[in-house]
């Protein structure tokens, strides 16, 4: 069963999947926010959406080393792995992916930090049901959830952070709304919570 993590909250994946990850993924999902009332209906809103999950990889020195997103789908060493672009949030579930094979991460990634970016610049007042969730591909069981709840005028959030340490794997929940259009941008703010 998944944890239903809070901003800020960090769970250990080791102690959760009961054993070494090796593969899993972040999935993210979204909607475009409905129209309300008959004046909303009638005027229109609530269109496509097209927010970008992205994963900076950083060492232990906060020096980025690698950047995964929709214009570099994988990974210079090939351990992760971007599955496509959505460019509307349409349809139930993840609406974009990110694979990571934790066994074939280069020893120096210690972070990875997940991002989601509105490259068209549309902000997240637009956006409803946003939420990221990290699963254990080798158990086909989702290990934790974070749902975005904060709307605004920013255009970013750093969503998470998949972390290395003495005693495994670490994922923390974030949900740090940022200002940027891709990963590039928003590089200070994933700093922040490594």
């Amino acid at each position: 069963m998944a944890i239903s993590l809070s901003k800020g909250q960090t769970i250990s994946l080791e102690k959760k999947s009961g054993g070494g990850i090796e593969k899993l993924h972040m999935g993210l999902g979204w909607d475009p926010v409905k129209p309300k009332g008959f004046m909303g209906r009638l005027l229109g809103g609530g269109g496509d959406i097209d927010l970008d999950a992205s994963c900076i990889v950083f060492d232990a020195n906060k020096q980025s080393l690698d950047v995964v997103w929709f214009r570099q789908l994988r990974s210079k060493d090939g351990s992760i792995v971007h599955t496509g672009d959505n460019l509307t949030g349409a349809g139930d579930g993840d609406d974009e992916v990110i694979k990571v094979d934790v066994t074939r991460l280069p020893s120096e990634a210690q972070h990875l930090v997940f991002l989601v970016s509105s490259f068209r610049g549309q902000t997240f007042d637009e956006v409803e049901n946003a939420f990221c969730r990290v699963l254990d591909d080798s158990a086909n069981a989702e290990l934790a959830r974070y749902t975005l709840s904060e709307q605004g005028r920013h255009t970013g959030v750093v969503m998470g952070v998949l972390s290395r340490g003495g005693a495994g794997w670490t994922f923390k929940a974030v949900g740090e709304p940022a200002d940027g259009r891709s990963a590039q941008d928003m590089v200070g703010a994933a700093l922040r919570h490594i």
